[in-house]
């Protein structure tokens, strides 16, 4: 019901109404501009700047609703601050009816009626988008007190001086098409004006002399008549163009203005066309799109199931290899051990099989007999000759007693 009444306002409202909401988007981003929204949200958010129909929902204009919908919120919760109420600026992954919700009801607390559903916002363009920022937007113009003022336009004095000088310029602009329409042989005889000038300055420093009487022409009108139209070539002023005159300036601005119309409607045509096979190769890629999507969602499913699998399998290996890592180093440290065994074993087993040590224990044995003889025989001779030197002595001994032993009977005898 509630539709239907809005639809009969519409068509109340006249034929107009539709485009109403061209003029309100204009008004906003005036608005917005005052408010300076390219320094304290576009150049925040790294965003280009609004078109002047951003927020109009047409046929004719190319529409992103996601992103329409984020500029928004963006926007709303901007100008909600600015207007002096603390809202908190939605993130673009936000639950779209709740943060059109908190919208619309700071919206209210403005006193502003809101006679519409929430889910004519959620397009992010249309009447209603353009209606909720425009409301807020005139709120945050008052809190800064701002507000907009008749223009007071000059009035407009007619003065005679004008037209004067209108007239001389109209008539400078007819002498100037005359001589471009003049062919470029009767250039040579065409009379200088700076020469003209000097001439007339030379004549006029001359002393002029006054006739006494008044003078009469003798001489025949029809020979006078000739001679002026032999000499009226002669008589032509020639202006100079000057590069710096503003008329020149004004002729190229007309010139150039008329081709930039009718290039704009040659252009205009191809544009149009251009536009238009654009518009349906957009619909159709996004038609396309939406159907491929639906085609190969399982497959997008099995994909993902694949990639975790692959993600796990990725995981036990890591494991996998780490501990078998670790067992590669005990097994080249076992390896290295098994090495120095085997290589004392080899010595080992050479030396047990190999007789030359044996060879060297006999040679050694017979040596050491043979020393042991030669020993023997050096003993005896120590001894023998120990036993002579004792023998010696005790003859020696013994000799040396009886000699001792022979005086004392003598003695006695002679007492």
């Amino acid at each position: 019901m509630a539709d239907d009444g809005r639809r009969g306002d519409e068509e109340d409202r006249g034929p107009g109404a539709a485009h109403q909401v061209f003029v309100v988007m204009e008004c906003l981003l005036e608005k917005l501009k005052v408010l300076n929204y390219e320094e304290e949200v576009l150049a925040k958010h790294n965003m280009k700047n609004l078109s002047r129909h951003y927020f109009v929902s047409s046929p004719y204009l190319a529409s992103n609703p996601g992103e329409q919908f984020y500029m928004f919120t963006i926007m709303a919760a901007w100008l909600i601050n600015v207007a002096g109420r603390p809202f908190t600026e939605p993130q673009e992954y936000d639950e779209p009816n709740a943060t059109v919700s908190n919208i619309l009801a700071e919206l209210r607390a403005f006193g502003v009626k809101v006679d519409f559903p929430p889910s004519k916002l959620k397009t992010g363009s249309g009447e209603y988008v353009c209606f909720v920022l425009d409301r807020l937007a005139e709120e945050a113009l008052k809190r800064r007190g701002f507000t907009f003022r008749r223009p007071n336009y000059p009035s407009e004095n007619t003065e005679e001086e004008s037209v004067i000088e209108d007239d001389a310029e109209l008539t400078l602009s007819k002498v100037e098409e005359e001589m471009i329409e003049e062919p470029d042989d009767e250039e040579e005889n065409v009379m200088d004006l700076e020469a003209l000038k000097l001439r007339t300055t030379h004549i006029e420093a001359e002393p002029s002399s006054k006739p006494d009487e008044i003078l009469e022409s003798t001489v025949d009108a029809a020979e006078w008549n000739l001679e002026v139209e032999r000499v009226l070539p002669q008589l032509k002023v020639t202006i100079r163009t000057d590069n710096k005159d503003w008329r020149i300036h004004v002729d190229q601005m007309h010139q150039h203005r008329d081709g930039i119309k009718s290039s704009l409607k040659e252009a205009k045509s191809y544009l149009d066309k251009l536009q238009e096979d654009i518009g349906k190769t957009l619909e159709k890629v996004s038609s396309r799109e939406k159907y491929i999507n639906n085609q190969l969602e399982h497959l997008i499913q099995e994909y993902r199931s694949a990639q975790a699998k692959l993600s796990e399998a990725k995981e036990r290996y890591q494991q996998a290899s780490g501990g078998v890592t670790e067992r590669t180093r005990v097994l080249a440290e076992i390896s290295e051990e098994l090495e120095k065994v085997k290589q004392e074993m080899e010595e080992k087993g050479s030396s047990m099989s190999d007789g030359a040590p044996v060879v060297k224990i006999k040679q050694s044995l017979t040596k050491l007999k043979q020393e042991v003889v030669q020993m023997d025989v050096r003993i005896g001779v120590v001894e023998h000759t120990l036993l002579q030197a004792k023998l010696k002595e005790k003859s020696n001994m013994t000799r040396d007693m009886h000699a001792t032993n022979i005086p004392e009977p003598a003695a006695g005898t002679f007492t």
